[in-house]
């Protein structure tokens, strides 16, 4: 996953031209550790003539990794100085219920890194053993309701999915090489110590969506049915539950294996009117559980609370769940 810094740059340059005294500059995008000093700090110097950590202030702040969550974080702050790190401080204290002190700019931005990569870890290791479970006849869902109740750390927090969206991409620090410009014409060290266990993660979460496709041909067969000619409606296609954000939904991967293998598609989302996969809209359901009624196999991707699950298996011919929403025995659990 590698991050475009493009922008980050763009706005630099222009951000330069009207920069004054006495400003405080922040980063939150996600960026490579050292982006702020080596890329950010040099593109305002030279477009301004103002002299970070003495005429202004600059410091980097990760943004939230979910933009749908509202729950108040803390703020980690890490400036280019401690001057810079106070006024950062200052800024987000106005607002933050909290605002955590990092080391500089580079700890702050290695932070973002480390909770993309905790995220999705921990939803490869729980993906993995969906299909660890589903070879061997144990119920995961079953395992995890258990493994809920004992405390042995926050990986038990995470549930199998039909991969992983939104926008905390798994970025690995050591996997792109980086060289952004120094003053006085040097370049940064480009990275030479890949994270092996991003790269499997990535890896791993994925292959979830052929996953779930292997599942719906697999249910088909079973039911007498082929996937090719088969009317298969997808419930809930964006990223997260009560969103209306596509950012890298695994719904559209679904969507197109199962488009690729002669299946008729179609899809209900409350919060999505139109959606394209491959190229060509997707025909949108008006009502549900009538489609769910009609259609050969019925996908939850996403639960939203607008769905009531209840009645939703009972109207579906076939009912895959692929988040382990509904009650217990009601449809078929990835």
């Amino acid at each position: 996953g590698a991050l475009d810094l493009g922008p980050v740059a763009d706005a630099a340059r222009e951000l330069a031209r009207y920069l004054k005294p006495r400003t405080t500059v922040l980063l939150e995008s996600a960026a490579y550790p050292g982006s702020t000093e080596d890329l950010l700090r040099p593109l305002l110097q030279q477009g301004s003539g103002l002299r970070a950590g003495r005429d202004f202030h600059l410091a980097y702040s990760p943004g939230p990794l979910d933009p749908a969550d509202t729950a108040p974080a803390p703020k980690v702050v890490g400036g280019l100085t401690p001057g810079c790190t106070e006024a950062a401080v200052a800024f987000y204290g106005r607002f933050a219920e909290r605002v955590v002190r990092a080391r500089g700019p580079r700890e702050a931005e290695t932070v973002r890194l480390l909770e993309g990569n905790v995220r999705h870890v921990n939803f490869a290791l729980v993906n993995e053993l969906a299909w660890f479970c589903h070879d061997r006849g144990i119920d995961l869902w079953d395992v995890v309701r258990c493994a809920e109740t004992r405390p042995f750390g926050t990986a038990h927090s995470f549930r199998p999915g039909p991969g992983v969206g939104g926008h905390g991409v798994p970025v690995d620090p050591g996997r792109v090489p980086v060289r952004v410009p120094h003053p006085g014409g040097r370049t940064a060290p480009g990275f030479d110590h890949p994270l092996r266990i991003v790269d499997l993660a990535r890896e791993i979460n994925g292959r979830m969506p052929r996953y779930v496709v292997q599942r719906c041909a697999q249910l088909l067969n079973e039911h007498g049915k082929s996937a090719r000619g088969a009317r298969v409606l997808l419930l809930g296609v964006t990223y997260e539950p009560d969103v209306a954000d596509l950012e890298r939904t695994p719904a559209g991967d679904v969507a197109a294996r199962l488009t690729e293998l002669g299946a008729r598609v179609g899809f209900h989302d409350p919060y999505v009117t139109t959606w394209q996969v491959l190229g060509r809209p997707v025909p949108r359901a008006a009502a549900p559980y009538d489609a769910a009624a009609d259609a050969d196999l019925t996908v939850l991707l996403q639960p939203h609370r607008t769905y009531d699950l209840q009645a939703l298996a009972v109207k579906a011919q076939l009912l895959l769940d692929t988040r382990g929403a509904t009650p217990p025995g009601a449809a078929h659990r990835l």
